[in-house]
């Protein structure tokens, strides 16, 4: 190895899918600090100057050739280093409806494009789905860089245990350069360093990544950039959910401190929360709060993505909302010091009841509740420009324990993917050292309150149990028989099952809502509605 390796900047920062002017002027500002800081090459993540993922925006030619001119634009900014930065470069021959790009990183020294290297593996499985969207490229690039060999690499190219393109470039470079967009879910950081640690110690050079940060509708990317010694060694990461410049001097630099699970799926939800809002030009959120553990967690998330002055509760008792669950709301919108509204539903109900006739009663008696608050919290949302966020949770989306247009009606869904159990975790973290939420909240048995003394058990088995089952049923892909095979029981799991299978139909419909498991419903877990397949044991 080259005894000097370049001064380098991984500078992890949040872009916007198609916000090439504001990106370029992300990346110019970011790489001018890094210069200011020393840096020799500066490192952004993959596709910084695009967004990731643009999806089918990158099937557009006129897209990509708006990238390529943004880049032509932005290189004479960048100046005083070796700069490389990740943007879509279009096909010569491209055939419509056929990837018009290479994902590409753009070799710039001294605002001058000096090298272009194209990503070779491209992932096609979970949420990737480049194959769709790029064309693989075919040659490996070596930069000198202040005297020392660089090998160019991006993402995919060297996450596979054995990647041929890291095993062919170790050997003629001093430094592999990593250029990244790899999203989040729990223990995904741990995951990440110990794949590149693996490519160092493998490869015998240093490895610095840099990975994107930020919200992208369903994906949080978390940051968590690295520089790793040949021997495996982490001698600088990045903080985890913000932007950040790291200047790595390859003498053990800089190390911010791991997060636990709990912090980590907690930091994704806040981030991927507030950007959706923010990037999609959203003011307020409003929020249907029950005096529930969902909706007491989806407020608190709310006022710390967004502050207190952007979100407002929406408390919308009927004939069965306890006083207890009534007074917890209340006490909680007042500790987190949002807006509190306040709309009875009883009058509503009535009037329901009366145009339904003997069709209110039953389940869809109890169903009407949830779509009257729906429906005020639409009209909320149309009136005063909000965007509503829903309150369900994964277990409940993945029963179908959940009313469509009722509690499923709203904009995003925080806590889509996140089990209830978690749940549960993510609010006594939130309460660590005297939190807004009332205990309470967190240590009453769950229940919709739609009926009297009703409780979620009644319609479902204990939550613990369920998520289990769900997470080997979901999220493992096994079948009952395997499930069985685990110790759970047979008639619970079938049941389960069922109600999962059944109720596809109602998650095609939901919002979106953030991924924080290895498999989210919608871009993870595409399963068809119209399905007569069971397998049972």
């Amino acid at each position: 190895m080259n005894s000097r390796l370049p001064v380098t900047a991984l500078a992890q920062i949040n872009t916007t899918v198609g916000a090439l002017g504001e990106n370029s002027d992300r990346i110019a500002a970011a790489g001018g600090e890094a210069v200011e800081r020393g840096a020799e090459l500066v490192l952004f993540p993959e596709l910084a100057l695009t967004g990731y993922p643009a999806e089918d925006l990158y099937l557009r030619s006129d897209f990509i050739s708006a990238s390529r001119e943004a880049l032509d634009d932005l290189a004479p900014r960048l100046s005083g280093a070796t700069f490389l930065v990740g943007f879509a470069e279009p096909v010569p021959d491209r055939i419509p409806g056929r990837a018009a790009a290479w994902n590409a990183a753009a070799v710039v020294e001294d605002g001058a494009l000096v090298g272009i290297y194209r990503k070779r593996l491209l992932p096609n499985y979970g949420v990737f789905d480049e194959f769709r969207t790029f064309r693989n490229g075919a040659d490996p690039l070596v930069s000198t860089v202040a005297g020392a060999r660089v090998g160019i690499t991006i993402c995919e190219d060297c996450w596979e245990p054995d990647s041929p393109v890291a095993s062919e470039l170790g050997p003629g470079a001093d430094l592999m350069a990593n250029l990244s967009a790899s999203p989040f879910h729990r223990g995904k950081a741990r995951e990440r360093e110990e794949i590149f640690r693996g490519v160092a110690r493998r490869t015998g050079c240093a490895v610095a990544m840099t990975n994107l940060v930020g919200g992208q509708d369903e994906l949080v990317f978390d940051g968590g950039s690295v520089a790793v010694s040949p021997e495996g060694e982490i001698l600088a990461r990045a903080s985890r959910f913000e932007e950040e410049i790291v200047i790595v001097e390859w003498d053990g630099d800089q190390i911010a401190e791991p997060l636990s699970d709990v912090e980590e799926v907690y930091g994704a939800l806040i981030l991927g929360l507030r950007d959706y809002v923010d990037k999609n030009g959203f003011e307020h959120v409003g929020i249907g709060l029950s005096g529930g553990i969902d909706s007491a967690l989806v407020a608190a998330l709310a006022v710390d993505a967004l502050g207190p002055n952007r979100a407002s509760c929406v408390v919308m008792p009927s004939p069965f909302s306890s006083d207890e669950t009534q007074s917890d709301a209340r006490e909680l919108a007042g500790n987190l010091g949002c807006e509190l509204i306040e709309h009875p539903i009883e009058g509503l109900m009535d009037s329901y009841r009366g145009a339904l006739g003997r069709d209110s009663e039953g389940v869809a008696g109890e169903n009407i509740q949830a779509r009257i608050r729906g429906n005020l919290l639409m009209a909320l949302s149309n009136a005063r420009g909000w965007l509503i966020l829903v309150t369900s949770n994964k277990s409940e989306a993945s029963v179908g324990y959940s009313t469509l247009y009722g509690d499923m009606a709203g904009g995003f869904a925080p806590l889509r993917d996140v089990p209830k159990t978690l749940v549960f975790e993510l609010c006594s973290y939130r309460n660590r050292n005297g939190g807004p939420i009332p205990p309470s909240i967190i240590e009453r048995p769950p229940s919709a309150e739609l009926r009297a003394d009703q409780l979620d058990t009644d319609s479902l088995p204990d939550y613990n149990e369920l998520d289990r089952i769900l997470a080997l049923y979901v999220e493992q892909d096994l079948g009952p028989s395997e499930i069985v095979a685990t110790g759970e029981d047979p008639d619970t799991v079938r049941r389960v099952v069922s109600l999962v299978d059944g109720a596809e139909y109602k998650r095609r419909q939901s919002p979106p809502g953030i991924r924080v498991t290895t498999r989210a419903f919608g871009r993870d877990r595409r399963m068809p509605v119209t399905n007569r397949f069971r397998s049972d044991f």
